[in-house]
């Protein structure tokens, strides 16, 4: 089987966080299957928020002054599979994960001369990983982790990548441990599994 390449971006500002604990767990089963692994905690990355200018669009990449934005591009470039994950903030991603994810247009999605997006990244695989505090099956009903998934496999799917699964997990609010089923989950994400 060839180098699986993989790129990790957690959202999650909290180091030993619920959705960090997850990807920490998935990284190191790919690590130990000789797999190439980026992991980035978003919330330290330097970068300067997308100003909507849509030159992007043409240029194929951002022109705003070289930063943490465009190692991140190079970095979805290369990678055959995107494992994103975010903790649940007012039913959606984490800000800094959103303008991270802003400022990839340009090497996400393409436009034909009519102006119907184009996806870039085609071929790829993907895996959300939400968390929120919010209980089962409050956080369905609420919307909580159901639209933090849904707008994250909107970017990801509109931009190419097939959503190959998704983890969940909701009621952190007193979770003083991960639950040995969201560890299982976690442990299932494999290079076999995912190409």
């Amino acid at each position: 089987m060839k180098e699986v390449r993989v790129l990790i971006l957690n959202g999650s500002p909290r180091k030993n966080g619920k959705v960090s604990q997850l990807l920490h767990i998935i990284e190191q089963n790919f690590l130990k299957q000789n797999a190439k692994v980026n992991f980035y905690d978003v919330c330290t990355l330097n970068f300067t928020p997308c100003k909507g200018c849509m030159a992007c669009r043409s240029k194929k990449t951002c022109i705003l002054p070289s930063d943490d934005a465009h190692k991140i591009c190079q970095a979805i470039d290369k990678c055959d599979l995107l494992i994103a994950g975010t903790p649940v903030y007012w039913g959606n991603m984490n800000g800094q994960l959103k303008c991270l994810f802003d400022r990839t247009a340009g090497i996400m999605m393409g436009e034909s001369k009519h102006g119907i997006p184009l996806p870039l990244q085609k071929g790829k695989k993907a895996v959300i990983i939400t968390s929120c505090t919010t209980p089962f099956p409050f956080n369905i009903f609420a919307g909580q982790t159901t639209k933090a998934f849904n707008s994250l496999k909107e970017i990801l799917s509109y931009s190419g990548f097939k959503i190959k699964k998704g983890i969940n997990l909701s009621g952190t609010k007193n979770m003083k441990e991960l639950p040995p089923r969201f560890i299982k989950k976690a442990l299932s994400i494999t290079p076999e599994s995912m190409l």
